[in-house]
């Protein structure tokens, strides 16, 4: 059942699919950024504690963090991270790739958290710390997998934040900057014209 507006319109048409593409581009955005930056967080905390023999002397203590124990953990977690933020500036058939990368990525992440769950990383482990970056992993695959499946249909930044040169725009001052409109003015001031001449 569709609604219809006063004009007799039909509320479900492309306003409605334009508003669940931006909805979903939102919950993409966020599941990518959240998943990567706990990983990315959780990667730099202590896994573990090796204790180290040191003969007559009392023994040290060396804290080991996650990037420690496995060195590209961070790498991969800080370019999801980036990837989650660079799928606001795609469109298309990029952003899927971009979230078929992502989703790689987050799952990379997942097993280095799986791993550091499981291994034998000294004598005290901090179980907590991988177990978050295991779950940051597997919540920036799932923003991955969902722009790779739907991001192709999703709205792109507007027109308005990209500067396309126009070709009816003069090269001299032309008209007055007054009878061209408020864009046109606004235009001139991007070339460096002064609006208040003319």
């Amino acid at each position: 059942m569709s609604c219809t507006g006063a004009g007799g319109t039909n509320a479900t048409g492309p306003s409605a699919a334009a508003s669940t593409g931006r909805r979903e581009l939102t919950y993409a955005v966020l599941l990518c950024l959240v998943g990567a930056g706990l990983a990315s967080w959780a990667a730099t905390r202590t896994w573990s504690v090796e204790v180290l023999a040191r003969g007559a002397l009392p023994p040290t203590r060396q804290d080991r963090s996650g990037a420690d124990l496995l060195p590209w953990l961070s790498a991969l977690a800080l370019v999801a991270l980036a990837g989650g933020g660079a799928v606001l500036a795609t469109r298309g058939r990029l952003r899927q790739l971009l979230g078929g990368l992502i989703t790689l990525l987050g799952l990379a992440v997942a097993v280095g958290g799986g791993y550091g769950l499981v291994a034998d990383v000294g004598a005290e482990a901090h179980r907590q710390w991988p177990a978050l970056c295991l779950l940051g992993g597997l919540v920036a695959a799932g923003g991955g997998l969902l722009t790779a499946r739907r991001g192709g249909g999703w709205p792109g930044m507007g027109a308005r934040y990209e500067r396309t040169a126009r070709a009816d725009a003069p090269d001299g001052p032309g008209l007055p900057i007054a009878d061209r409109g408020n864009r046109a003015a606004w235009d001139a001031l991007d070339r460096g014209e002064d609006p208040t001449v003319n």
